[in-house]
């Protein structure tokens, strides 16, 4: 897994990431009551807004962390966007990319990287 200064990650299978936000991000947020998932199909740079989170605390984007084309998305979260808070991580996933350009990845922070940035944040 790789992670972004804003929150996200991504867990690459080959040329396609598993996207979400992280545990740091969950916690920032509280409880997702919705989420506005991207268009498959839909090409997408790197920081670009995907899509939108909403909690009881606030509402939330979310950016791509690479550029490339949405391949799939999480319906499950559409009718239980409470997965979203229960396994930010693991289940809760947000989209599926297939990058365009792979060493986009070179740029993103290691767990530990991204684990000491929060620390500092």
């Amino acid at each position: 897994m790789k992670f972004t200064e804003t929150h996200e990650w991504i867990r690459l299978e080959g040329k396609i990431g598993a996207v979400g936000i992280t545990l740091h991000a969950k916690e920032e947020l509280g409880e997702v009551v919705y989420v506005e998932l991207p268009t498959i199909g839909s090409k997408v740079k790197v920081g670009e807004e995907v899509c939108v989170l909403e909690s009881t605390k606030a509402a939330a984007d979310v950016y791509s962390p690479v550029s490339g084309t949405i391949v799939e998305v999480n319906e499950e979260l559409r009718s239980s966007p409470q997965k979203i808070t229960e396994d930010p991580e693991g289940s809760g996933w947000l989209f599926r990319i297939e990058m365009d350009r792979p060493k986009d990845v070179d740029a993103l922070l290691s767990k530990e990287q991204y684990e000491r940035y929060v620390e500092g944040a």
